[in-house]
């Protein structure tokens, strides 16, 4: 239940970044409302085991990296993190499309913020104790 409802805050963050940042768009595999749907759901499974699977590596291993730049190196490899989606989408025939380097940069950025509020907003209420 929780992979599907991280599924979906994903795929509704990438959904709202398509409308604020300029470069990043989005093909469904074909027209319509449920094939656009399922788009977004699967981009957001793509990106989900892209960045759990080689952004946790990426993280471990250039965590001295992370320390030196104060974290602003995350930035950047969230930037390419987001490009190896969209080439990973193309190559399925669908998905995602960025314009460069810096649309992937403001596309990642934006959608990591976004993503975080949805997940708030969508937090399960815990009881305290």
């Amino acid at each position: 239940m929780r992979f599907l409802l991280k599924l979906i805050i994903n795929a509704l963050a990438l959904w709202f970044t398509t409308f604020i940042v300029h470069g990043v768009t989005v093909k469904p595999y074909a027209p319509g409302q449920l094939p656009t749907i399922l788009t977004y759901l699967l981009i957001a499974l793509i990106f989900g085991v892209v960045n759990g699977i080689l952004g946790t590596f990426i993280r471990i291993v250039a965590f001295p990296l992370y320390v030196l730049t104060l974290g602003l190196l995350a930035l950047v490899v969230n930037a390419l993190l987001l490009l190896l989606v969209a080439w990973i989408s193309s190559l399925l025939g669908f998905g995602l499309y960025i314009d460069g380097f810096w649309a992937g940069f403001w596309g990642a950025l934006v959608l990591s913020i976004i993503s975080w509020l949805i997940g708030l907003i969508f937090r399960p209420v815990t009881r305290s104790r």
